[in-house]
């Protein structure tokens, strides 16, 4: 079963609030008045914004402001004897995970078109029946579909075309060899 995406939206900004609620609560009532609890709310936060990197469709803004306020809350911290290669790690660690959710986010990108006119220009495929009382047009099958075709010189069956133009619903095509010398 498949939910509709502001259904898994709306799980995901529940899931944060209560995580920032919990991460509030905590450093209000369990922790000692030493450490100073709006350093372990910005890290809440930060860690939050993390995760919604992952969950939202951005391309790491909500994770750049994460990895800043989780840094923030962590040196604000700093008067609780953290040990600082342990902030820096952990600001590394939370970048790198940045980094590869914009680079596969940046995969997923739209490529070139493989349909309509962009798909079917430069397009290689066999004659499959020429007419007969016109041996410059014809028939072939391309990208599943059966589309009539005309040529500047004749056809025949079985030979291999380049599709060069669309106008309507007929194809221009050239046969194969004469592209490559100048047709």
């Amino acid at each position: 079963m498949t939910l509709p995406e502001g259904h898994v939206n709306s799980r995901c900004c529940t899931f944060f609030l209560i995580l920032l609620a919990s991460g509030s609560a905590l450093a209000a009532d369990v922790l000692p008045t030493a450490v100073n609890p709006l350093g372990l709310w910005l890290i809440t936060l930060g860690i939050a914004f993390l995760i919604a990197e992952a969950a939202l469709p951005n391309y790491g803004v909500i994770g750049l402001g994460g990895i800043i306020m989780f840094v923030i809350g962590a040196l604000i911290l700093g008067n609780a004897e953290l040990p600082v290669p342990m902030i820096i790690g952990l600001g590394l660690l939370s970048a790198l995970l940045l980094i590869a959710l914009i680079v596969r986010a940046l995969k997923t990108r739209p490529r070139h078109a493989v349909s309509g006119d962009a798909g079917l220009v430069g397009s290689v495929t066999a004659v499959t029946t020429v007419q007969a009382q016109n041996a410059r047009n014809g028939w072939v099958q391309l990208q599943g579909e059966h589309w009539q075709v005309h040529s500047t010189t004749p056809l025949h069956a079985g030979q291999s075309v380049r599709v060069l133009g669309r106008k309507g619903l007929l194809l221009k095509v050239a046969a194969t060899d004469a592209v490559r010398h100048g047709e």
